[in-house]
C-alpha cells in the first residue's frame, strides 16, 4: 500500500518515471544493478535485505559506481539515521513528511544535492556540535574559498544558494564543493555537512 501511495505521488510528476516497484531487499539489489536508475528509494524495513544493508551494498563505502539512494522510514531512530548516512544515503525521510518533501528529496538526489527531514537535521547537526577527541578528524588544509562553500553545505544550501550568497558561478560552488570533498573524503552532501559539524568548522 505505502509502495502504490509513492509510486502514485512520483507518476503525477513530469520530470520522474518509476523504473521499478519491488517488495524485498534482494529484489531491490537486483533491479537497481540492472536498471541503474537515478535516484533509489527504500524502506529501512524490507523482507530479505533491511534497506540500511541495500543503501550500504549499493552506495556505501568501496563501492565503484554508487547509485543514490533515499530512505524513508515510519522508523525515526538516530541509530537508523546515522547508519544510513554512513551506508552512503543521500536522504532520509520520514513517511509522515508528505508529497512535496518526498517529490523534492528524490529531486535533489538526482541532482547531488541531499535532503533530511527537517527534525532530523536539527537533532543530527546538534549531535555533530559537540567533536569529541575521537571524532575529530585530522586537519585538512582547505582553502577560504572551500570552507565557505563547505560550511554553506553544512547549513543546508543547495548549489544555487551558496552561489547567491557567495557571489559565485554554480560550476564555480561545484568546482569548490568537489574539491572540498575529495580532500576530506566524503562521500555526498551529507558526508561534507556531518564532516563539518564533527571537526568544529561551524563553532
Amino acid at each position: 500500500m505505502v509502495r502504490a501511495g509513492f509510486r502514485m505521488i512520483l507518476e503525477t510528476q513530469d520530470d520522474i518515471e518509476v523504473v521499478a516497484d519491488v517488495p524485498d531487499g534482494r529484489e531491490a539489489v537486483a533491479k537497481a544493478r540492472e536498471l541503474r536508475p537515478d535516484v533509489c528509494m527504500l524502506d529501512i524495513r524490507m523482507p530479505g535485505i533491511d534497506g540500511l544493508e541495500v543503501t550500504r551494498i549499493l552506495a556505501g563505502p568501496g563501492v565503484a559506481d554508487p547509485l543514490k539512494v533515499v530512505v524513508v522510514t515510519t522508523f525515526d531512530l538516530d541509530e537508523y539515521v546515522h547508519t544510513a548516512l554512513a551506508n552512503g544515503a543521500s536522504g532520509f525521510l520520514l513517511k509522515d513528511a508528505g508529497p512535496a518533501l518526498l517529490l523534492e528529496a528524490v529531486r535533489a538526489a538526482e541532482r547531488g544535492d541531499a535532503l533530511i527531514s527537517p527534525q532530523i537535521t536539527v537533532r543530527l547537526l546538534q549531535h555533530f556540535a559537540q567533536p569529541t577527541k575521537s571524532s575529530v578528524a585530522p586537519e585538512v588544509a582547505l582553502t577560504e574559498r572551500e570552507q565557505d562553500v563547505v560550511r554553506a553545505v553544512a547549513r543546508g544550501l543547495t548549489n544555487t544558494e551558496i552561489g547567491n550568497e557567495l557571489f559565485m558561478s554554480l560550476s564555480t560552488v561545484k568546482t569548490h564543493l568537489a574539491a572540498a570533498q575529495a580532500k576530506i573524503d566524503a562521500r555526498n552532501r551529507v558526508g561534507v555537512a556531518a564532516w563539518a559539524w564533527r571537526t568544529g568548522l561551524m563553532n
